[in-house]
């Protein structure tokens, strides 16, 4: 298959800032994924700015003291340290524009069927607090959004981090149009789970075949059970076999398949569906960046 440069695309130059590059948190690939991508030949007037956010805009979400100490800089250092990120002007500039970026995102795959984001999936966010490098959840954001516009009617959240997506399951236990849906390393973080509307965990170690047949059923019956009007797909890339904070043992080939296998499945059943990157640890930062750029080659296969 040719790839195809219209895929709709969204990123934006303040996703990465200068950051300690021996941080496990690698700041600089969403830059490294934009020259990726770029180099692959997709980008062109395909990509979309999103607008700068604020964090008065995730109050549809979050607790509004949660945000004016994060934007503050206020929070405690117990809070901070769960975070474990350290504050500074242009992390809450990104912080604040990449939920914005996944909210266009979705708009456009609404539109257009399928677009991919070059950032996103911080699922470890709660209502109020942080946790996991992650600060605000852009996904609860999103499908929230989505759903108060009147854009969808409901969303599926198809998280398949290898970690679970316990501050997406919390923040959306009481909505109803929202279904969340985490397959996910069982014996990994976070150690405390709060239950998604279902949670698939997998036994440390498995391997390709056994981990795209889970994929495939489980998607397959949700796209069938939910019928949403779209699919918000969060493509962690941290269940490769050589991920520094991974139990899984997919290969390269395997995360390939996987990406392509849910593309595959939403376009048949005339799903829209929206990716967004997540979870990735590598001390190879352009290796991190070519394993983010899988979900966006496989979308452009479509």
């Amino acid at each position: 298959m040719t790839l195809n440069p219209h895929l709709p695309l969204v990123y934006h130059p303040n996703y990465s800032f200068n950051f300690d590059p021996k941080h496990r948190f690698v700041m600089s690939k969403f830059a490294n994924l934009y020259q990726h991508v770029k180099q692959l030949g997709l980008i062109g007037d395909n990509l979309i700015r999103p607008q700068l956010g604020s964090h008065d805009a995730l109050s549809n979400v979050h607790c509004e003291q949660y945000l004016h100490d994060l934007w503050h800089n206020t929070l405690d250092e117990s809070a901070m340290r769960r975070i474990g990120l350290p504050w500074s002007h242009e992390l809450m500039a990104r912080t604040v524009t990449a939920p914005q970026g996944t909210l266009q995102t979705a708009r456009l795959a609404l539109r257009h069927g399928i677009a991919c984001h070059l950032a996103g999936g911080t699922h470890h966010a709660h209502y109020d607090f942080g946790s996991g490098f992650c600060m605000v959840n852009d996904l609860a954001f999103t499908a929230q959004s989505l759903i108060n516009s009147g854009e969808v009617t409901n969303v599926l959240i198809f998280d398949l981090d290898v970690h679970q997506g316990d501050g997406t399951a919390a923040m959306l236990e009481h909505q109803h149009y929202a279904y969340t849906c985490s397959i996910h390393c069982e014996k990994n973080f976070p150690f405390r789970k709060p239950p998604s509307d279902l949670d698939i965990g997998l036994r440390n170690n498995m391997q390709d075949d056994e981990y795209l047949g889970v994929i495939d059923d489980t998607l397959s019956f949700l796209l069938k059970q939910v019928n949403p009007d779209i699919v918000l797909y969060d493509a962690g890339v941290d269940v490769w076999q050589q991920d520094g904070l991974g139990k899984l043992d997919i290969s390269w080939q395997g995360i390939e398949k996987r990406d392509h296998l849910v593309f595959k499945r939403c376009l048949e059943h005339n799903t829209a569906v929206a990716s967004v990157i997540e979870g990735g640890y590598d001390r190879d930062h352009l290796r991190l960046a070519k394993r983010h750029g899988i979900v966006i080659e496989q979308a452009a296969k479509f």
